[in-house]
């Protein structure tokens, strides 16, 4: 893709917002929180930020770009970071269009990789299944790359960013855990909203 950021230099203190959202009642209506953080490397905590979206709904991409372009921190934020490509259910973030939207490089990290047969399958029982699977397939490749001290593997889908910046970026930030600080400090803010 020829509108990537190009990175010269990666610093230690790249500023990295994470998104994960809180947990939910499956197949229930309603909204649920995505929370962002932000983080200076994998080391200091410089903010949080939160949006709702509809469960199974097909708001994720615009709220989190809402929420994203409106945070103090927008231009200090390098990389956006996201815990996979659905949330709430089966509320597919659009990679490309997030990229696009922020000017922001985008990364979706999953300790698994996807079942892209049982995703297919569970968007078909949805409204608008066609439209969510565009948004999955348009993600595009799925990589494997693995952690910080090779004990395990994470899967990754980019937009916007060269797939060795990307590798180098979540092995850099990933300071405590396999995961990016701010994906895991996200994630734990996020479940604790129940």
């Amino acid at each position: 893709m020829s509108n990537e950021v190009k990175f010269r230099e990666i610093k230690t203190e790249i500023r990295v917002l994470g998104i994960d959202d809180r947990p939910f009642t499956p197949r229930s209506k309603g909204l649920v929180d995505v929370i962002g953080v932000v983080y200076r490397g994998g080391y200091w905590l410089d903010g949080v930020m939160k949006t709702s979206i509809q469960i199974d709904g097909l708001d994720s991409t615009e709220r989190i770009t809402t929420m994203i372009t409106n945070s103090p921190h927008y231009h200090q934020l390098r990389v956006v970071m996201l815990n996979g490509i659905t949330f709430a259910g089966f509320n597919v973030v659009d990679i490309k269009r997030l990229f696009k939207d922020t000017k922001l490089p985008v990364i979706a990290l999953t300790k698994e990789g996807p079942n892209m047969n049982e995703i297919k399958a569970a968007l078909k029982k949805l409204p608008n299944w066609r439209e969510r699977w565009r948004a999955v397939k348009a993600a595009g490749d799925i990589f494997t790359l693995k952690t910080k001290d090779d004990a395990e593997f994470l899967s990754m889908q980019i937009s916007g960013i060269l797939r060795q910046d990307a590798e180098k970026i979540v092995k850099m930030t990933s300071t405590r855990s396999s995961l990016p600080e701010a994906l895991r400090v996200a994630h734990l803010i996020a479940s604790g909203l129940i």
